[in-house]
């Protein structure tokens, strides 16, 4: 089953709204408003869209963050019924800051065919297109994965950039990819961009590795797999309280290991639009009366993959 490509472009706009909303807060280290402009913008023009829409990953549940929650419905109520993915802005301090790469993003598929992830921490490793299947996998240690993708691209691991998040918890991978002369990228923040970048060879980021929020694992595999990329994810437990949660979503298999397809099955539809300047899009540019905006869109069905540029009224 696939989703009509007419809505590629509804879905860009509802991120255009959003990146909008969020940044006319941008250098104003405000991330809770900049946050709330963006949801608000989004939550108004999805609701103008035809489809019965339902929020699998949101800003977490109605009685926690009442912000496109999950379970909150969305659309006319009319059309398709979708699953959909909402980060409306990421890179809150980004924003705050003015600093490169803040995002508003969405991801899109059909009923029941986005993983609901919860909001807690998952492992997680990705690599680009065109490399053997299963090449690399979180049962492997760090040394193991990055000796086996060197092999695969016929160079040696010293020649090799991982990019991860600059937090306490990887002390331990950044010890093991030093070790290896591994050359690393660090990142403060912006996780769905960051596992992005293994697409494009221009990035020259061969794998992303790390611990990070689990709703931005699913929203970066709608991605990488219109990409043609891979990736695996295993939620990361750090208490009793986590695994109760996770039981009660349904999830039997703690230690599951999440591949592209059990995140994202079938068609899937994927748009990030900039709010600041980034490596993906330009930030969101004021023109007085109106904005433009630049997209990254992808449909998998339709091999969409391209940079949209919007120009909207205010």
């Amino acid at each position: 089953m696939t989703i009509s490509k007419d809505l590629i472009y509804s879905f860009a706009k509802s991120t255009s709204r959003a990146a909008y909303g969020a940044s006319l807060f941008k250098g104003k280290n405000n991330k809770i408003a900049a946050d709330k402009a963006a949801v608000d913008e989004m939550r108004k023009d999805l609701n103008t869209i035809n489809m019965r829409g339902i929020v699998v990953i949101g800003e977490g549940e109605l009685d926690e963050a009442p912000m496109l929650y999950i379970n909150e419905k969305l659309g006319t109520n009319t059309g398709d019924e979708l699953d959909i993915a909402v980060d409306p802005l990421e890179g809150t301090n980004f924003t705050a800051k003015n600093l490169p790469n803040a995002l508003s993003v969405i991801a899109v598929a059909k009923k029941n065919c986005l993983l609901k992830a919860p909001d807690m921490y998952m492992e997680k490793i990705a690599i680009g297109p065109s490399l053997p299947e299963n090449l690399i996998s979180l049962d492997n240690d760090i040394k193991k994965n990055i000796k086996l993708l060197a092999e695969a691209k016929n160079t040696r691991p010293d020649n090799l950039t991982a990019c991860i998040l600059k937090r306490p918890r990887h002390d331990d991978i950044v010890k093991s990819l030093k070790s290896l002369n591994v050359k690393i990228n660090f990142i403060s923040d912006g996780d769905v961009s960051g596992a992005i970048s293994v697409a494009y060879p221009q990035t020259k980021i061969d794998i992303y590795i790390g611990i990070g929020g689990g709703p931005e694992g699913v929203l970066a595999a709608a991605a990488l797999k219109c990409l043609g990329c891979q990736m695996q994810t295993r939620l990361k437990f750090y208490n009793e309280d986590e695994k109760k949660r996770v039981k009660k979503l349904g999830i039997k298999d703690l230690n599951y290991k999440y591949s592209i397809n059990d995140m994202v099955k079938g068609d899937v539809i994927f748009c990030a639009t900039g709010v600041t300047d980034g490596d993906l899009v330009k930030g969101i540019k004021d023109l007085g009366d109106h904005f433009e905006s630049e997209t990254f869109i992808l449909h998998m069905s339709s091999n969409t993959n391209k940079i949209l540029k919007n120009k909207m009224k205010k």
